[in-house]
């Protein structure tokens, strides 16, 4: 069966891909497909960098004062309790009886397991609400999350991804992330360029610093547009109404997702 033409399949394999549940031989099989197929290598990168988004959400959890003071007071309690035991029993009935006729000795155990029961429930109830305050984060996070209708994995001469775009038709915006280690030399700039299938290219924007570049855009500029490129420019790149000056150094297709 051949997976690229089953989008949903594609997004599902890809999920899997970045939680690290697909293993072994499917693993090894979904790589390999990804290396030839960009539709497939963009639902990889798509979904590692949401699992790294989520990654994000994972504070460390503090319990509150209260709760420790809690189990403070519940420990001092058991131990007062122990020590009034042992006073009240005699040490012969411990040596006659021996171990297994030690009152204190259950009781002890039954108290400690009260104790162990109360800490478990109190840490439960204290992390089922540090759990439910990241569920609701996450949830607002999902929420915000940009839709992405169109989505290109810009790759050099050989073959190696170096730019991960994605358009985001809700805040009209194009969102570029570095996924390869070029970088331009201060006196230069990188501009993305649409390649539409008649006239020449069109700029898009000149990317600014950092690992991921938003640009503005509306869906005119890259509706039925094939593909897109970036080109290496003298610093602020050029004029809108001329082409690449420089050599173009990272190209893809414009792909449509199901969204």
């Amino acid at each position: 069966m051949n997976i690229t033409r089953n989008p949903s399949l594609v997004e599902q394999l890809a999920a899997s891909y970045a939680l690290g549940t697909l293993r072994g031989g499917a693993r090894r099989r979904f790589e390999a497909l990804a290396r030839t197929h960009a539709p497939v290598r963009a639902a990889a990168l798509i979904w590692q960098g949401r699992m790294a988004s989520v990654a994000e959400l994972q504070p460390q959890t503090v319990p509150s004062p209260a709760v420790w003071k809690r189990i403070e007071n519940l420990v001092n309690a058991d131990k007062q309790a122990k020590a009034m035991q042992a006073a009240r029993q005699p040490p012969a009935a411990v040596a006659s009886g021996g171990w297994w006729a030690s009152l204190g000795l259950w009781r002890g155990a039954t108290a400690a397991g009260a104790m162990a029961a109360v800490v478990a429930v109190v840490t439960g109830l204290n992390l089922n609400t540090a759990l439910n305050g990241q569920v609701q984060e996450l949830s607002a996070r999902l929420a915000a999350t940009p839709e992405i209708q169109y989505v290109a994995v810009l790759a050099d001469d050989k073959s190696a991804p170096a730019v991960l775009v994605t358009y985001d038709p809700k805040h009209n915006q194009l969102r570029l992330k570095h996924v390869g280690q070029f970088h331009p030399s201060p006196d230069k700039s990188l501009q993305l360029w649409a390649l539409p299938q008649a006239g020449g290219p069109k700029s898009l924007g000149v990317l600014g610093e950092g690992a991921v570049v938003r640009l503005p855009a509306g869906h005119e500029a890259v509706n039925q547009v094939p593909a897109l490129a970036i080109s290496l420019e003298p610093k602020g790149g050029v004029s809108m109404g001329s082409g690449p000056s420089g050599p173009v150094l990272f190209k893809g297709a414009l792909i449509q997702t199901t969204l």
